[in-house]
């Protein structure tokens, strides 16, 4: 098991049928997760595609997550939390300065700087990461649609697993953005297990 520190991200390469475990160690933690066909970064997860198929727009323990192009990414295979998003893009610099007027022009950490990091070395472009999916992050809506975030409902050892379905380049992170996080940013442990294992 290897741990991203709290607004950090890592990038990996999956091949198809390898596992991604991702647990939150000291509860209330969300995790950033994005990825692209390892073949050709032009198929990448789409939240409008999966919500499409799914009906939902909440993921669980036996749905697949799509890619743009409708093929299957990713089968989630165990969730001890059961909440989760998949309706927000990663927080950025712009959202900072954005949604939290008090921080307004002070450099913060963020997902999306570090996903871009993170995949860079796979050759994928910073505008190529679009709506991520956020492991134990807490969004509901109001009858009207009225977005609410709500401090993660995960626990110390929240489990989620995820099986590859085709060769991935995936980033990873321990969410920056402290309002998602029930105020504090926390860590992040993760584990690949190899498709041969």
């Amino acid at each position: 098991m290897k741990r991203l520190a709290p607004q950090t991200g890592v990038g990996l390469s999956l091949r198809a049928g390898d596992q991604l475990l991702v647990v939150d160690p000291t509860g209330g933690q969300v995790s950033d997760l994005f990825c692209v066909n390892a073949e050709d970064d032009g198929e990448w997860l789409s939240s409008g595609r999966t919500i499409d198929y799914a009906e939902t727009i909440y993921f669980t323990t036996g749905h697949q997550l799509f890619s743009n192009r409708s093929r299957p990414m990713l089968t989630i295979i165990e969730d001890t939390c059961g909440r989760h998003d998949f309706l927000l893009t990663p927080c950025s610099q712009q959202t900072f300065d954005l949604l939290y007027p008090e921080l307004e022009g002070a450099d913060h950490p963020s997902c999306h700087e570090n996903l871009a990091k993170a995949l860079a070395p796979f050759g994928v472009e910073p505008d190529r990461i679009g709506t991520t999916l956020n492991i134990f992050m807490n969004v509901w809506t109001d009858p009207d649609g009225t977005l609410h975030i709500d401090p993660p409902t995960s626990v110390a050892g929240s489990r989620f697993v995820v099986r590859a379905e085709m060769d991935l380049h995936l980033g990873l992170t321990a969410c920056s953005a402290e309002k998602s996080n029930g105020g504090v940013c926390k860590p992040i442990d993760y584990a690949v297990s190899d498709a041969a294992v």
